[in-house]
């Protein structure tokens, strides 16, 4: 075994760590060297967003030293940051396997530094932490999940005063202290029981009447009170706030699939706890099916993403993908704004560079300043901010199933999003129409732009540099033509540069540095490569767009661009 890997598990071996974690690292020394050597041939990247990964023993795992190491220098940060001033943090977590244990160990750590913790008594939406920190007058926060990954896999998302994820200098400064932690003898395990105050159904509460205050229409949900609507939380975190909200909303017909409603960190019922899967909605489609419904929501196991289906306009049930549902929710807060007459010259809307043009056409045809971030709500927060005094938020989003509605909260919120699509769908049922429909009509008012996305991961000890070597490839050589049209503009978010690579004229991207790569075609296509911060994996994104003219032209259409973006996946030889 390699000599650096080795050390660090004979730290491990004969260091202060309980003896259930040595007999592990025994029994993997015995029977998988392979997979022991995975899991201490690195320490367990602090992150910009914190941590995540797979649960188990080693530097390179989710795990109590880990969570209690990555607190710790958190902690020192916010000491440094504050000096005497009292730092009070709030905590929560998802329905994921240890995920109560990691929160309490972080909140002991926490408190063992002096610091006024509030602990959620039991599981919440990740939304409910943001909105928490802001309601309590908290420094920062913590949530232990790991959104929507398998069930292997915790994690630890880290939160600055705003009730935003951090952003720089914060992020870089945390990460710096986590590194500067070399040792468990370093961690404040316990001793400070006494600053921790327990938080659950008085914040509910709260949490609910803000999201209650988002309803635009509820004269039109009063006549379609009835709307049937299936809902599943898919064993996560959702249960807890999103039937009472809707209640509230007045929705009277609420289906919830009962199969997925138990809170469960093995997820029994999906391979993948994510509602963009459309193995992990099946079942609560087969319910909207058999009840005949008006609209499917789902959200994931700490509720920041949310998924829905819907009757296409052949009556067939189909999956929303999360810019469709994005282009919905933004052109209906703006168009309902103006209808009825509360919009305000300042507002604005927020979207992410990989997340469809088409947000960017709603804005400019209903006059609203559109701005475009990093992907990552924490860079929606840090815009509002920004712009505080000067701009009215009314809603941001990104195309991954997230949106992040009102100026209450700072990262995105699958509990408000469900509230709002359900008004929505019983704004277009009370004019006799589904949200297919206004996708339809939004298209032949906008433009027919259409998104699809590919995940490809490198797993092991050679994934990131595999990842590394396919940007750099890009970034040196990018390509010519792509699907017979030519690239005419390379952005590159890490260089902070754009290029027109005709004239080789170039300016400066006024972003954060990322490690994003765009491409965009002489016919208005674009190409997004992105590496993952927190996983193994590299993301593409393809968007484009046509005209449609008129609704009888949609299946068409749409088979015509889902095809070139086939066409240029094969083209571009993308595969795991």
């Amino acid at each position: 075994m390699d000599a650096s890997i080795q050390e660090r598990i004979n730290v491990w071996v004969n260091g202060n760590y309980d003896q259930d974690t040595k007999d592990a690292i025994s029994r993997l020394q015995n029977e998988n060297p392979d997979e022991l050597a995975d899991a201490f041939y690195q320490n367990l990247e602090f992150g910009t967003g914190g941590l995540r990964g797979i649960m188990g023993i080693g530097t390179n795992r989710i795990n109590k030293y880990t969570i209690g190491m990555a607190t710790q220098g958190f902690a020192n940060y916010l000491r440094k940051t504050y000096g005497n001033e009292e730092v009070k943090l709030a905590i929560a977590h998802d329905s994921r396997n240890n995920s109560r244990f990691f929160a309490e160990t972080t909140a002991n750590v926490f408190a063992a530094n002096g610091f006024k913790v509030f602990l959620f008594e039991s599981l919440r939406p990740t939304p409910e932490l943001s909105f928490a920190i802001r309601t309590l007058g908290c420094k920062g926060g913590v949530v232990c999940t790991a959104s929507h990954n398998p069930k292997e896999y915790n994690g630890y998302k880290a939160y600055w005063n705003d009730g935003g994820q951090l952003v720089p200098p914060h992020d870089k400064n945390v990460i710096a202290e986590v590194e500067a932690i070399k040792d468990v003898n370093e961690v404040k395990w316990d001793g400070g029981s006494a600053n921790i105050t327990l938080i659950g159904t008085d914040m509910d509460a709260k949490y609910i009447d803000m999201v209650k205050e988002l309803s635009v229409y509820p004269d039109v949900i009063s006549k379609q009170h009835d709307l049937k609507i299936v809902y599943t939380p898919i064993h996560g975190t959702g249960i807890m706030l999103v039937p009472e909200t809707l209640k509230r909303f007045g929705f009277t017909n609420v289906t919830i699939v009962s199969e997925q409603v138990t809170p469960n960190g093995n997820f029994p019922t999906v391979n993948y706890p994510n509602p963009e899967e459309a193995e992990t909605m099946s079942i609560g489609l087969k319910k909207a099916k058999e009840l005949d419904a008006d609209i499917l929501l789902g959200t994931d196991p700490d509720a920041d993403r949310v998924g829905i289906g819907v009757k296409n306009h052949k009556g067939e049930w189909v999956l929303m993908n999360g810019n469709q549902t994005a282009v919905l929710a933004f052109s209906y807060m703006m168009e309902a704004r103006k209808a009825k007459g509360i919009a305000r010259p300042e507002d604005m809307v927020i979207t992410t560079i990989v997340t469809t043009e088409m947000i960017n056409e709603v804005a400019k045809q209903n006059n609203v300043a559109c701005y475009n971030v990093l992907t990552g709500f924490k860079w929606i927060a840090e815009k509002i901010k920004e712009l505080d005094g000067q701009k009215n938020y009314v809603i941001g989003g990104e195309e991954s199933f997230g949106l992040m509605i009102g100026n209450q909260i700072r990262d995105k919120d699958a509990v408000s999003a469900v509230a709002l699509m359900c008004e929505m769908a019983a704004y277009e049922k009370n004019q006799g129409k589904t949200l297919f429909d206004k996708m339809i009509e939004l298209y032949i008012k906008y433009g027919f732009y259409y998104e699809n996305l590919i995940s490809i991961t490198k797993k092991g000890m050679n994934g990131q540099k595999e990842i590394a070597d396919m940007m750099e490839g890009y970034r040196s050589n990018p390509p010519k033509t792509i699907s017979g049209a030519q690239v005419t503009t390379l952005l590159d978010y890490q260089l902070q540069q754009g290029t027109n690579l005709a004239t080789g004229e170039t300016w400066k991207i006024d972003l954060p540095k990322s490690n994003v790569l765009q491409f965009i075609t002489a016919d208005g296509t674009k190409i997004s490569a992105r590496p993952s911060g927190t996983e193994p994996k590299i993301k593409f994104y393809f968007s484009v767009n046509t005209k449609l003219e008129k609704k009888e032209d949609f299946d068409a259409k749409f088979a015509e661009l889902e095809n070139k973006i086939k066409a240029i996946i094969e083209e571009m030889n993308l595969k795991n």
